[in-house]
């Protein structure tokens, strides 16, 4: 075996379905879809098994069929994992906003009235999520997705303890910022164990499946942290995050698996060289020259996420464009609670209600996606003589691009002139949908571009989005103060409008930028 394909630095994303045949032996799963449909892309058994030979001391897969390589692991083994990723993924996001409701009540209770303190307070959240993904990401591709996921979501789970009982600002400020960075685990290994378990022609439903949760769980949070806080208040918003990220996290520890082949072929490694007596033995995954030193590593990795943001077009233009949508988010979860309450006089409570709007539109979003990102991407290969590109994601992004400004207009106004409640409710739902629609093809995307480094460069994207999240929100109550509900809503329209090019961009130009700008990783 050639050190080209052993080493499996990263795939090439155009993958081409007419290739001749790389070995004798029989096909793998990934394959046999390829050859069940011919619009599946199919890859070289070689990038996609490296195997064991011995002679040359390499270590890697028992054949295209062993059953150890979480490639061939059984479907229903594979949805499984992916579950419990994406449940802890749901219980995350709702942490981000489950008390903005009651953020009143602890205003209240800790003495503080600054507008700004109090939606940092909210949004400081996303900054921990800014600052996880640049280490989690790459330490999940040393030391593998599970003990990094693991020890991420205890972490979650232990600072809420502090957020409950905190007991001035800027303790519950410094305790939401690391529950952010716990949090932010699920929300960057979900990429990689995507690219771990599925072929191609399956990334789309399971990345609208992982995805539910950082766009339902913003919601919901909300609307149950309303209630919370005017029941039984603003502080058992954390115990009851803390009870549900506890008995997940549990759950978790007791069902989940490595899936990272690098890392379970290292395993091999080291184990064989000890039966075996042979220490000269290294992984297909490794380059020729050995195992770089656990230090080396670690920098390397560290590397990644911001050399993929700096050095690939694609992933700084759909980064920015994602963090600007996030943004957005987040300006709607700041002030909906107070809109609705000072606007219509809401109770605590009842104003959580008002994200159904956006709620609606995510549900629609995701069913829509669900149903249609695989099958475009099975005809569109057909259609291209059987060659796979990641572009094919895309189409259907330029028109939930183009969809996605309407809310700011449609709710802006209506709630600046007092229409009925339900009108700037549904005028969210745009949005709502539109998200989805700009949200998952772009996660898909990046992982088809960089299904090796997934983490990686998902960790780009969700340190970016975050970061923006987390700081846009803090202008809301001075701008909506200045401009109105109606101009401040229609300012963030027309920013949304002028973003609208870049998937069209990238539709059309993304192959020529990907392979004009290639980034080396290993």
């Amino acid at each position: 075996m050639d050190s080209s394909t052993s080493s499996l630095s990263q795939l090439s994303p155009t993958i081409t379905l007419n290739q001749p045949p790389t070995s004798p032996s029989p096909k793998s799963d990934v394959e046999e879809q390829g050859a069940q449909d011919s619009s599946i892309p199919a890859i070289s058994s070689k990038q996609a098994f490296p195997e064991t030979d011995l002679s040359k001391g390499i270590i890697g897969w028992e054949g295209q069929h062993d059953p150890e390589n979480p490639q061939n692991f059984p479907e229903s083994k594979k949805w499984v994992l992916l579950l419990l990723i994406s449940a802890f993924t749901f219980i995350s996001p709702l942490a981000s906003s489950m008390f903005s409701p009651a953020i009143t009540y602890m205003a209240a209770d800790l003495g503080e009235q600054n507008e700004t303190i109090l939606s940092f307070t909210i949004s400081v959240y996303l900054l921990g999520y800014a600052f996880g993904p640049c280490f989690l990401a790459p330490l999940s591709e040393i030391y593998g997705r599970r003990i990094v996921f693991s020890c991420a979501n205890w972490f979650f789970v232990l600072w809420q303890i502090g957020c409950a009982m905190a007991q001035n600002i800027e303790t519950e400020i410094i305790c939401r910022f690391f529950a952010g960075i716990g949090g932010a685990g699920c929300i960057t290994l979900g990429a990689g164990v995507i690219a771990d378990l599925f072929p191609v022609a399956q990334r789309g439903k399971a990345t609208t499946i992982w995805g539910m949760g950082p766009l339902l769980g913003p919601v919901a949070g909300p609307i149950a942290g309303g209630f919370i806080g005017q029941g039984a208040g603003w502080r058992w918003a954390f115990w009851v995050l803390l009870i549900a990220g506890g008995v997940v996290a549990a759950g978790i520890e007791v069902l989940n698996r490595e899936t990272c082949a690098p890392v379970l072929i290292k395993w091999k490694t080291v184990r064989l060289r000890r039966e075996l007596g042979r220490g000269e033995l290294r992984s297909a995954y490794e380059t020729e020259e050995g195992s770089v030193s656990v230090g080396g590593a670690l920098r390397e990795g560290l590397k990644r996420p911001a050399l993929l943001f700096v050095k690939s077009p694609i992933v700084f233009l759909l980064a920015t464009y994602m963090s600007l949508v996030y943004g957005l988010l987040y300006l709607f979860f700041t002030t909906i609670s107070s809109v609705f309450s000072t606007q219509y006089g809401f109770s605590g409570g009842i104003s959580g209600l008002a994200f159904l709007g956006l709620g609606f539109g995510f549900v629609t979003g995701l069913i829509l996606i669900g149903i249609t990102n695989d099958r475009m991407l099975m005809r569109a290969t057909a259609r291209n003589n059987g060659v796979f590109e990641p572009e094919m994601r895309l189409p259907l992004m330029i028109i939930f691009a183009s969809i996605l400004p309407i809310s700011f207009f449609w709710y802006g106004w209506t709630a600046e002139k007092h229409v009925h409640w339900i009108v700037p409710i549904i005028g969210m739902y745009p949005f709502g949908l539109s998200m989805i629609g700009v949200y998952l093809p772009i996660q898909t995307y990046v992982i088809d571009c960089y299904p090796r480094y997934a983490a990686s460069a998902n960790a780009s994207l969700t340190a970016t989005r975050s970061l923006l999240g987390a700081l846009l929100p803090l202008a809301g109550p001075k701008m909506f103060e200045s401009l109105g509900l109606g101009w401040g809503n229609s300012l963030l329209g027309f920013l949304a409008l002028v973003f609208v090019p870049i998937p069209i961009v990238f539709t059309r130009y993304g192959k020529v930028i990907r392979e004009k700008w290639p980034v080396h990783l290993d």
